[in-house]
C-alpha cells in the first residue's frame, strides 16, 4: 500500500512466505522486534488463519533470535488495535519486547500499564 512504511520488507531479519520480522526503528528495549504480515491488513482481526498461524511462527523464530543475540530475561508480547489502543501504523504489527531484570522500577502487571493505574493488581495488605 502505497505510503505505509510497514509494506516494505527490505529490512526483514525473519521472513516467511505470508510475514516477516524487523527490529522496530524506535525500540523500547534493545532488540525490540516487530512481526508484520506481507498483506497489507489493518488488525490482527483482518488478518486470515493462515497469516495469523505464519505470524505466531515468526514470533517463535524471533524468541530464538533475541535468545541468542540478546539473552533477555522476559518478553512482553502486544498487538495494539484501533486508535483507542495506541495504534498508530494502520498495518498490523505484533511487538516482541526482550525484558531484563532491572530495566523499570517495577515490572508488575506486564501489559497491564497501558493504563497506569491499572498495571498493578491489589496486594494483600494493600490499603485502598
Amino acid at each position: 500500500m502505497n505510503g505505509c512504511p510497514f509494506c516494505n520488507f527490505a529490512e526483514a531479519v525473519l521472513q516467511n512466505d505470508l510475514a516477516f520480522a524487523c527490529f522496530d526503528k524506535h525500540p523500547v528495549t534493545e532488540g525490540h522486534l516487530l512481526v508484520l504480515p506481507r498483506r497489507h491488513v489493518t488488525n490482527w482481526f483482518d488478518a486470515n488463519r493462515e497469516e495469523q498461524a505464519a505470524l505466531l511462527a515468526l514470533l517463535d523464530e524471533g524468541r530464538s533470535l533475541l535468545e541468542t543475540r540478546f539473552a533477555p530475561d522476559g518478553y512482553n508480547i502486544g498487538i495494539n488495535v484501533g486508535e483507542a489502543a495506541g495504534q498508530t501504523i494502520m498495518h498490523l504489527h505484533m511487538h516482541l519486547i526482550p525484558r531484563r531484570h532491572g530495566d523499570c522500577a517495577d515490572p508488575r502487571g506486564g501489559v497491564r500499564g497501558v493504563i497506569p493505574s491499572k498495571q498493578r493488581y491489589p496486594m494483600e495488605g494493600d490499603v485502598p
